[in-house]
């Protein structure tokens, strides 16, 4: 393959696992809704047990997407993980405090007791996935940095990225990241829960949360087909402004415009069936419109010579697939490594199944001798 083709390659990879992990955050946004869906701590120990098998497949997820960007755009690495310094940092952290409270809180005579551990699953489930999608909203919006001939880099801000909370685009991206995992762990617990009491709360926290995230959502579709954007010419590597570049680029590749609208019909079918119908395979058709939706927004920013890290500080110093990623040789040999990727797949479809054969009861949670 040639280089332009491996490049292409490697962002659809990294597109598909960005998808995938933001389909796995229900399992923050189930965090957030402990004390709203479990009013008993038999409950709320039900729904942590449930959430605490799959956290491990999306903290899988996460360190994946992260690879495959080092891997493949090293400069993209450089520049976002060291300048927005202080944003993936809080990213870290909050993700790091997961494991403990997962780890801890059922822990005898443990200091701080359940509900500090739950506080931390909280922060993670709402500022964390909130700080996640700021992250990727500055894909659209742009970082303050600049880049050299020799590919070195710095950021021009001194807040290293924590500017970004400023920008209405941004804050609307990952508020819409929060509710709808939080929307997504309802219909996961209507899925994977066998518990009354509960499961007749879900409908009302689905319904808001929905209502939410569909708002938001069309803000921010509306913001990236309508704004200008950036396009990069392929022979001299110019960067220059190119009014609604995005709704060009869908207009440009009419099968990308078709599987997005077939990934938003796929969710709104799944919302449905599930407060209509009282399905509890919501999850499957929400999930799949959700992987389907968010490759096709993030596939859209490599391809049709768009700009998919924009510099504030310095237009001609933002990133592109061809200016940013690892040489011919790297991405061949990573190439053939990333058929290892169907075989993470196929282990996280195992797990998965394993683990939901039947659904979870108080009572399957009180006679387990380890939960979370």
């Amino acid at each position: 393959m040639d280089l332009l083709t491996l490049q292409e390659y490697w962002w659809f990879l990294v597109s598909v696992i960005g998808a995938l992990f933001v389909f796995m955050t229900f399992v923050q946004g189930g965090q957030t809704l402990l004390y709203r869906l479990g009013h008993t701590e038999d409950e709320r120990d039900l729904l942590i047990n449930s959430l605490g098998r799959k956290w491990e497949l999306t903290f899988t997820m996460l360190v994946m997407f992260g690879g495959a960007l080092f891997a493949a755009f090293p400069l993209f690495y450089a520049v976002s993980f060291g300048g927005a310094y202080y944003v993936w940092m809080a990213i870290l952290f909050c993700f790091i405090i997961q494991a403990v409270a997962y780890e801890y809180r059922k822990k005898a005579d443990n200091l701080y007791g359940e509900k500090f551990y739950e506080t931390l699953l909280y922060i993670n489930g709402s500022l964390g996935i909130f700080l996640i999608g700021v992250a990727l909203g500055t894909l659209f919006s742009g970082g303050n940095f600049v880049v050299n001939s020799s590919h070195l880099s710095h950021w021009t801000m001194q807040s290293y990225g924590l500017e970004a909370l400023l920008n209405p685009f941004n804050i609307a991206f990952g508020l819409m990241l929060v509710f709808l995992s939080r929307m997504q762990a309802g219909l996961y617990f209507l899925n994977s829960l066998d518990a009354p009491a509960i499961i007749g709360r879900i409908k009302k926290v689905v319904t808001v949360n929905f209502i939410m995230f569909l708002v938001l959502f069309l803000f921010v579709l509306g913001t990236v087909l309508f704004s200008q954007g950036l396009v990069y010419d392929p022979t001299t590597g110019v960067v220059s402004v190119k009014s609604m570049k995005f709704l060009h680029s869908f207009l440009d590749m009419p099968l990308l415009l078709v599987l997005l609208v077939v990934g938003v019909v796929s969710l709104l079918w799944g919302v449905f069936i599930a407060l209509i119908k009282n399905s509890d395979k919501a999850i499957w058709f929400t999930g799949f419109g959700v992987i389907l939706t968010v490759t096709i927004v993030m596939l859209i920013l490599g391809l049709d010579n768009s700009v998919y890290y924009p510099s504030l500080a310095d237009m001609q110093s933002s990133l592109t697939i061809a200016n940013s990623s690892g040489s011919h040789y790297t991405l061949s040999v990573m190439a053939v490594v990333s058929l290892l990727v169907p075989v993470v797949a196929g282990y996280i479809f195992f797990v998965w199944r394993s683990m939901d054969k039947t659904k979870l009861t108080i009572d399957e949670i009180k006679s387990d001798s380890h939960h979370y």
